[in-house]
C-alpha cells in the first residue's frame, strides 16, 4: 500500500499542472495495474476539500460527487472508510464542513455522545451542541 498527500491527490484530480498531473497519473495507475492499494488518510481528504472549495472555487456537489468516485475505486483505501462515508452523507445535506463532520464521526468512534461547538451552522445536526449544554 503507498500512502499519498493532498498534493499528489489535487494533481491528480484537478490536472493543473502538466508535469506532477504526469507523475501522480502513473503513481495511481501504477499502482492499480500492479494491485497494489492507494491510501488516504482522513486528513487529506480534509485538505481536499479545502483546496478544492477555497483555491478552485469547486462547488460542494462537486466536490461530494468526486469523494464518492474516490470511495468507490477498488485500488483506494479510505481511512475509516465507513465513518468519511457518514461524513460525507452529513456533508452533502448539512450546512458545516466536511471536516466537522469527520470530527463528528471519529468522536462518536470513540465513544462520545456530542460534540461540543460553537459553530451555529452545525447546530442542526443533534450531535453538535453549544458547550454549555454538552455536558447535560
Amino acid at each position: 500500500m503507498i500512502g499519498i498527500d493532498t498534493n499528489v491527490l489535487v494533481r491528480y484530480l484537478v490536472e493543473d499542472d502538466a508535469r506532477q498531473t504526469a507523475e501522480a497519473a502513473r503513481l495511481m495507475e501504477g499502482a492499480a495495474a500492479e494491485g497494489e492499494a492507494i491510501f488516504i488518510s482522513q486528513i487529506v481528504i480534509c485538505e481536499l476539500v479545502w483546496v478544492l472549495s477555497i483555491a478552485y472555487e469547486m462547488p460542494r456537489r462537486e466536490i461530494a460527487y468526486l469523494l464518492h468516485q474516490l470511495r468507490r475505486a477498488a485500488t483506494v483505501t479510505l481511512e475509516a472508510a465507513d465513518e468519511v462515508q457518514r461524513a460525507l452523507t452529513s456533508f452533502e445535506n448539512g450546512r458545516g464542513d466536511l471536516a466537522d463532520y469527520l470530527i463528528a464521526e471519529r468522536a462518536i468512534s470513540n465513544g462520545c455522545r456530542s460534540i461540543a461547538t460553537f459553530d451555529r451552522a452545525l447546530y442542526a445536526d443533534k450531535r453538535f451542541v453549544r458547550p454549555a449544554a454538552a455536558r447535560e
